[in-house]
């Protein structure tokens, strides 16, 4: 059965490696002062927060999201980052992460939750078209 709760100061190491592979499966690479910055930010949880999932007590996912203003409806959440360890997948794990995201977005008075991944994705795909509506958005990126 998968656990779904806040970071913990213990989960650091597990957690950067499992960061580490979303941005492996991205094919980008980061400093270490970056996941330092990052662990600081989900630390204070004030702009950024962070949830782990958990199988048998080891972290196996981990979900990384906020909260931003709209202008078509009320503050809405972004979950941003999604990683699941390749030998935990297909038990629920990311499913279980999407859920705990959607409840803490819901106590906070969202009006929706939404994320985006890569067209050729599939296997996150077939995941997010059950638990999801696809509305056909394009995005565009400029970066700064």
């Amino acid at each position: 059965m998968t656990s779904v709760t806040s970071l913990r100061s213990d989960d650091r190491r597990a957690w950067e490696e499992l960061f580490s592979g979303y941005h492996a499966f991205y094919g980008r690479t980061w400093q270490p002062e970056d996941y330092d910055r990052a662990w600081r930010k989900f630390q204070r949880g004030d702009r950024i927060h962070a949830l782990g999932a958990r199988l048998d007590g080891r972290l196996v996912g981990i979900a990384h999201f906020l909260v931003h203003a709209s202008t078509t409806s009320p503050d809405v959440c972004y979950l941003q980052d999604l990683f699941t360890a390749p030998d935990a997948r297909g038990k629920g794990v990311a499913r279980t992460l999407i859920r705990a995201v959607e409840d803490w977005a819901r106590e906070q008075g969202c009006a929706r939750l939404y994320w985006h991944t890569q067209q050729h994705n599939r296997t996150a795909r077939r995941l997010y078209d059950q638990v999801a509506e696809f509305r056909d958005f394009i995005v565009y990126a400029m970066p700064l």
